[in-house]
């Protein structure tokens, strides 16, 4: 498994969403319908999950999908817990336990995974 790949594509993977939250804000409809909003992260995060895992296979690499989703994910939620709630949730009133118990978080942590296992069940593994 090359962690330094790995980890880039979760680094990827949280640009991606996490500028998809920060300028939903920016548009109005989009800002006050949270299902909209959700729906459009989750499109957001198949593409850059997508992209991340095509990405990391590129050069012929045979790591289990499900092992590399989790890696993007724990990356991003490492990520989420050294920027995004220090400087973006405490400013704005909320708290780490308050971000974490959110049913959403794990919600896009599950997506992310098994969007990254589809692409290797459907692209990478070697059929028998």
């Amino acid at each position: 498994m090359n962690y330094v790949k790995m980890s880039l594509t979760g680094v990827f993977v949280w640009i991606c969403v996490s500028a998809a939250f920060y300028l939903s804000v920016l548009f109005d409809s989009i800002n006050y319908n949270f299902n909209i909003k959700l729906l459009i992260v989750l499109l957001i995060m198949f593409l850059s999950a997508t992209t991340g895992a095509r990405f990391y296979y590129k050069n012929g690499t045979k790591t289990h999908g499900l092992l590399l989703g989790l890696g993007m994910s724990i990356t991003a939620v490492l990520l989420d817990v050294l920027i995004t709630v220090p400087f973006v949730e405490i400013p704005k009133g909320s708290s780490y336990q308050h971000f974490f118990v959110s049913p959403v978080i794990w919600i896009l942590v599950v997506f992310n995974t098994a969007t990254v296992y589809g692409y290797w069940k459907l692209k990478i593994k070697p059929k028998k």
